[in-house]
C-alpha cells in the first residue's frame, strides 16, 4: 500500500507536464535534452489514415503535407542542378563558344566551296553549251551552203539534158540514168526538248541531214559520170558513123569566134566542177557532130515499114528489059502516102524531071544532095528551107513508073551512092 501510495503522487506530479494531443493530430514528443537544441526533425505520424511531415520550431509546429513536401525537395534539387549547370558552363564557356565558332566557320567554308563548285559547273555548263550552240550554227550553215551547191548542181545537171536533132529519134534511157534534177532536201526543223535531249536531238537530226545530202551529192556526182560516159559514147558513135560513110564534113559551126581563153582550175575546185568541164566538152562536141549529122540524109523517106520493091545497082529495066544502072531505090506504098526529108537542107528542085515524073531534089551541102522521084504532089518550092523529117510531097506512079512507089537517091558531089549505107548508118545511130 504504501508503495503505490507513493507512486501514485509522482505519476500525478508527471501529467502535468504531459498533455495529450486531439486525436486529429500527430504529436512531437519532447525528449530529456536539454533547452538548447532548438530544431526537431521532422516526424511522420499518421492518424485516422492521414500522413503528413511535422517540424517543431522554437515551441512551435509546423506542419507540411506529402505533396508540398516533395515539390520542395523537387524545388531544391532543381535549383541545385542548373546552379551546377551554370557553373559547369560559367567554366567551359570559352571552350564552348570556340568549338561553336570554328564549327561554323568549318559550315561556312564548305558552304562557299560547295558554291564555287556549282559555279564552275555552270560555268563549264554555259561554256559547253555556247560552244555546242556555236558548232551547231557552224554546221548547220556549212549544211545550208551544202544544200544551196547541190540545188545549183542539179539545176545544172537539168541544162545538161541530151539534145536531140529535129526529126530524128530519141535515144531511149538506159537503166540507171537519171531522170531529172536531183534536189536537196531541206533542213529538218529540230525540236524543242531539254538541253541534253534537245542536244542529242540536234546531232541526230543534223547526222541524218548530213547523210541526205551525202546520199544526193552521190546521185549527182553518178549521173554526172553517166552524162559524161552517155556523150563520149554517142561521140564515138557519130565519128564512126562519118567514118563508115567516107565523109569528111567540115562540123566547125557558121558564124562563131571571140579571143581563145583557155580553162583553168583553182587548187580547191572540187572533183564535181571538174567532171562538169568534162561534161561540158564531151557535150560540145556531140552538139557539133549532130549539127553536121543534120545535114547528113540517115533518115528513113517513109515513116512505115520500108517495102523495098528494087534495090541501088544494076538491074533488068522494067522496061526494055536489058541492064541497066538503077541509082535509088526503090520503096513501095499507098498512093498519097506522105514523104520526108531525110535530111536538112534547101530545096534545089521541085517539079516535073523526064523520067523521075513529078520530083523534089534537096542540096544538103557539102556536095550531098538528096531526089524523091515518082511523087503524084509536090508540097515545096525551090528555095525552101526543109527540115528533117518535112513533108516534101506524096507517093505516087507518074514518069516512068509501073507502079506506086517512091524513087529515092542519095548524091554525093552530083554522083549517086548507094542509099542503103545512110539508111544502115541511121539505124545505127537512132537505133531503127
Amino acid at each position: 500500500m504504501s508503495q503505490r501510495a507513493a507512486t501514485r503522487p509522482q505519476h500525478a506530479a508527471q501529467s502535468q507536464y504531459l498533455t495529450p494531443l486531439p486525436p486529429h493530430h500527430h504529436a512531437a514528443v519532447a525528449t530529456s535534452k536539454p533547452d538548447g537544441a532548438r530544431r526537431r526533425k521532422p516526424h511522420r505520424v499518421s492518424n485516422n489514415g492521414r500522413s503528413g511531415f511535422t517540424i517543431v520550431h522554437a515551441g512551435r509546429q509546423v506542419r507540411f503535407g506529402p505533396v508540398v513536401f516533395w515539390i520542395v525537395v523537387g524545388t531544391v534539387v532543381i535549383l541545385a542542378g542548373w546552379s551546377m549547370a551554370s557553373a559547369t558552363y560559367l567554366a567551359f564557356r570559352d571552350d564552348v563558344l570556340r568549338t561553336l565558332i570554328a564549327r561554323q566557320t568549318d559550315q561556312q567554308f564548305a558552304y562557299e566551296d560547295r558554291i564555287a563548285e556549282l559555279r564552275a559547273q555552270i560555268d563549264r555548263t554555259t561554256s559547253r553549251q555556247l560552244l555546242d550552240q556555236e558548232q551547231f550554227e557552224r554546221k548547220l550553215d556549212e549544211l545550208t551552203r551544202r544544200q544551196a551547191a547541190l540545188e545549183q548542181r542539179a539545176g545544172t545537171l537539168g541544162g545538161l539534158a541530151d539534145p536531140t536533132p529535129t526529126g530524128s529519134l530519141r535515144q531511149p534511157r538506159s537503166l540507171g540514168e537519171p531522170s531529172g534534177p536531183t534536189v536537196a532536201p531541206a533542213p529538218t526543223v529540230l525540236p524543242a526538248r531539254s538541253d541534253r535531249g534537245r542536244q542529242s536531238s540536234i546531232g541526230v537530226t543534223l547526222g541524218r541531214l548530213e547523210a541526205s545530202l551525202d546520199r544526193v551529192d552521190r546521185r549527182q556526182t553518178l549521173a554526172l559520170a553517166q552524162l559524161n560516159d552517155r556523150y563520149e559514147n554517142k561521140v564515138r558513135l557519130m565519128r564512126g558513123v562519118l567514118s563508115q560513110l567516107g565523109l569528111k564534113l567540115d562540123s566547125t559551126p557558121s558564124a562563131i569566134g571571140g579571143p581563145f581563153v583557155p580553162v583553168r582550175f583553182s587548187n580547191d575546185a572540187d572533183g564535181f566542177r571538174r567532171a562538169l568541164t568534162r561534161v561540158s566538152l564531151a557535150r560540145a562536141d556531140a552538139d557539133r557532130l549532130s549539127n553536121t549529122l543534120i545535114n547528113v540524109p540517115v533518115r528513113k523517106p517513109v515513116l512505115s515499114d520500108i517495102d523495098e520493091s528494087s534495090p541501088f545497082g544494076i538491074r533488068v529495066d522494067p522496061f526494055v528489059h536489058e541492064a541497066a544502072m538503077h541509082t535509088g531505090i526503090d520503096f513501095r506504098g499507098d498512093l498519097g502516102e506522105p514523104i520526108h526529108a531525110t535530111a536538112a537542107g534547101t530545096v534545089s528542085v521541085a517539079g516535073w524531071s523526064g523520067g523521075y515524073g513529078k520530083m523534089v531534089e534537096i542540096d544538103h551541102g557539102n556536095g550531098l544532095a538528096t531526089r524523091y522521084g515518082h511523087l503524084s504532089e509536090i508540097d515545096v518550092s525551090v528555095g525552101d528551107k526543109v527540115r528533117i523529117g518535112q513533108v516534101v510531097g506524096k507517093l505516087g506512079s507518074t514518069g516512068r513508073s509501073t507502079g506506086p512507089h517512091l524513087h529515092y537517091e542519095t548524091r554525093v558531089d552530083g554522083e549517086a551512092v548507094n542509099p542503103q549505107k545512110f539508111l544502115d548508118a541511121g539505124d545505127k545511130l537512132f537505133g531503127g
